[in-house]
């Protein structure tokens, strides 16, 4: 399952780094793609992930969860 989920706040590459700690830590989670350009980080997962237990990595890591986006499967 992938998810891109928007993310406030972040400006750089430690931004990145810190957001893909901190959502790699969460329990299924497979990959984690950041665009701190676009302010997104795009997450596969084994199954659906709470929302809760992400905008919670994302706080740990010093930003703030806008909404998640279902991605379509190509």
């Amino acid at each position: 399952m992938e998810t891109s989920y928007d993310i406030q706040g972040m400006t750089c590459a430690h931004c990145a780094r810190a957001v893909t700690e901190e959502l790699r830590a969460i329990d299924g989670v497979t990959a984690v793609a950041v665009d701190v350009a676009a302010g997104t980080a795009t997450v596969t997962s084994d199954a659906i992930l709470s929302v809760d237990a992400v905008a919670g990595a994302v706080e740990e890591a010093g930003y703030a969860l806008a909404h998640p986006r279902r991605l379509p499967l190509l």
